[in-house]
């Protein structure tokens, strides 16, 4: 609440790092297991590393335009900056390039399959949600709220970045047999597909901000909802593997047509229709501008149907053992996947409830 509130680059650095500071403890609750260490050590690394990048930036915007505040920084840069246009450009990347880590864009992913292997699953999906949406947010508000008028310059290589990083996300993700190191590959490929629209910023910044927004809070409960499901699968198969996956749709049905759900709404198929409508909103933000990204965008959601299907074939087949006993399934985990997997089937029958406030308000912006 405190990112989407900012309004200056200190208060927006500050609020990320409070969110980033208790997620590295998070991260490392498994005590003895050196792949929890692991995953907290690098996840904190790259946290500092993207901060002192972010600051740098956030300082040279400071020089050229005299100013932390983000709409005064847009006005000094629309009003030309003259000399100071280049280390205005300068930091504008930087400031980029730092919340790209945050975000998990290609190539500043390197942090996210071992750290959300190593955490426990309910922080891999905080992580991959929560996380993931406080450095989208962050970035949505220096792209149109301090760089708009820079639009022609960071558009694309935020283009480049949609692309690298859902087809990056998605072909590793093809190779994967362990169901969160999957689900990792897959949020960075998600990550991509959140990024195309400001691929056409330059065009229609309003209507970018709009198609990525609702593209994120649909990508949140989905994703929410495929890591409940793999925690409750995890108690009784610690290793994570797919093919413990086998069946699930007969041993615990309410747990198995969830994940069903959910990975159909994020490859984008029927029924899960909020997620299909995702991706036209943000195909249709992007076709005209940027033609190009489109193409890609396509053909890696055609990537990503492969792996999906893959993971939602072993729901329905067979067993290994038959007559097995029933999951243990916390009431925690239980609520979650009932809100989740509720909230996708109301807004696939009426995606206008979640879709039109959010492109209506921000694409008049």
């Amino acid at each position: 609440m405190t990112i989407a509130a900012s309004r200056d680059l200190v208060t927006l650095v500050v609020a990320l790092e409070v969110v980033s500071l208790p997620a590295f403890a998070m991260t490392g609750l498994r005590r003895g297991d050196p792949r929890a260490a692991e995953a907290a050590v690098k996840f904190f690394l790259v946290s500092v590393i993207s901060t002192a990048v972010t600051l740098m930036g956030a300082s040279l915007l400071y020089g050229a335009t005299g100013s932390v505040f983000l709409d005064q920084i847009d006005t000094a840069l629309s009003s030309g900056g003259g000399d100071t246009r280049s280390v205005a450009v300068a930091g504008a990347m930087l400031t980029i390039v730092g919340l790209a880590f945050k975000v998990a864009a290609v190539p500043f992913h390197m942090w996210v399959p071992d750290t959300y292997v190593g955490a426990p699953v309910a922080v891999a999906a905080y992580l991959s949600v929560v996380s993931k949406a406080a450095g989208f947010v962050g970035l949505m508000l220096v792209l149109v709220g301090a760089l708009s008028s820079l639009a022609d310059v960071w558009a694309p290589v935020v283009a480049v970045l949609a692309a690298l990083t859902m087809t990056v996300g998605n072909v590793l993700a093809l190779w994967q047999r362990h169901a969160i190191r999957l689900l990792a590959w897959s949020s960075v490929a998600q990550a991509g597909y959140i990024l195309v629209p400001f691929g056409a910023a330059s065009a229609a910044t309003g209507r970018a901000v709009g198609a990525s927004m609702g593209y994120l809070a649909i990508y949140a409960f989905v994703n929410l909802g495929a890591f409940a499901v793999a925690a409750v699968v995890g108690t009784r198969y610690p290793a994570q593997r797919l093919a413990d996956y086998r069946g699930l749709i007969r041993d615990e049905p309410g747990a198995g047509w969830a994940l069903a759900f959910a990975l159909v709404a994020l490859a984008g198929l029927p029924p899960g229709i909020i997620g299909l409508l995702a991706k036209v909103v943000v195909l249709d933000v992007t076709a005209g501008p940027a033609t190009w990204l489109a193409v890609v965008m396509a053909v890696n959601v055609a990537i990503g149907l492969v792996y999906y299907m893959r993971w939602l074939r072993e729901l329905f087949r067979p067993g290994l053992v038959e007559g097995a006993s029933r999951y243990d399934v916390p009431n925690g985990v239980g609520v979650a996947i009932g809100m989740t997997f509720t909230a996708g089937l109301v807004f696939s029958v009426f995606p206008g409830v979640l879709l039109n406030p959010v492109l209506g308000a921000l694409a008049q912006r």
